[in-house]
């Protein structure tokens, strides 16, 4: 594996972002709006609830962190849909690069734009909604980091299902992290689910994110160990993933998928 070459993937990223305002723009208007949205409903909360209890870290923190990792997964799935959109997957794979070479590439775009949008968003609920947003201490630095290797494990595999059934099923993708988000637990604690539901939970690195997050602002013990299984969920998700997206290529390539690749779907 050659950096110069996962490098070339990210650098082909930041011209398409620099020519085209269009694409710039998504990275920090969907963001600042979920934070402006639920900051107010914060506020509105914080006015007609009990004394007592804020509820901006809880639900604005909690948006903040969901937001971040799903802007990591759209980071790596946009930037494997630019390749697909306009029609360059083929030509991608005709040269040297390899399958660890080109994901590494998509990872480093997706480092980018998730930190570029967790600015925007931190900038925007600290200052304008009081988001206390470093009480969480040093455990922000894990909590961050085992959203952002779930991320990149969705991302890539947003991205395999792409590869293998055509553009046209891109709308798989953009509903996924909708369809995770009841079972990662984000606005409410893992108990409150039905028992099949949190059995489920308990294999999502993202609920132990916010089992803690909830637990530190509650000034609660939270378990290392917890935030640790966390993250070893998230590491064996990402070569899960990085695994499906090999053998779906290989297929694409044994098959001859990729040169019938169209904007139709594929059989």
């Amino acid at each position: 594996m050659r950096f110069h070459r996962t490098a070339a993937i990210a650098l082909r990223q930041y011209y398409l972002l620099r020519g085209s305002p269009a694409r710039v723009l998504p990275i920090f208007a969907w963001v600042a709006v979920d934070i402006v949205l639920w900051g107010f409903i914060t506020r509105y909360l914080n006015a007609v609830a009990s004394p007592g209890f804020d509820f901006v870290p809880v639900l604005l923190g909690a948006v903040l962190l969901w937001d971040f990792f799903t802007r990591v997964m759209h980071g790596v799935t946009m930037a494997f849909l630019e390749d697909v959109w306009s029609r360059n997957f083929l030509n991608l794979f005709a040269s040297p690069l390899t399958i660890g070479e080109y994901l590494g590439g998509l990872v480093l775009s997706s480092i980018a734009t998730g930190t570029l949008g967790l600015l925007v968003m931190v900038a925007l609920a600290t200052t304008v909604f009081g988001l206390p947003f470093f009480a969480y201490g040093l455990l922000l630095v894990p909590f961050l980091l085992v959203l952002f290797l779930s991320g990149i494990a969705l991302g890539i595999f947003g991205s395999a299902l792409v590869l293998r059934f055509g553009p046209a099923s891109e709308w798989l993708v953009w509903p996924i992290p909708a369809i995770v988000s009841p079972f990662a637990a984000v606005f409410y604690p893992v108990s409150t689910l039905p028992r099949w539901m949190q059995l489920v939970s308990r294999l999502l690195p993202p609920s132990h994110v916010f089992e803690g997050m909830r637990a530190v602002m509650a000034g609660e013990p939270y378990r290392g160990t917890t935030l640790l299984w966390g993250a070893g969920l998230a590491v064996f998700y990402i070569l899960a993933s990085s695994w499906f997206f090999t053998r779906i290529h290989r297929h694409a390539v044994r098959t001859g998928l990729l040169a019938r690749y169209t904007a139709e779907s594929v059989g």
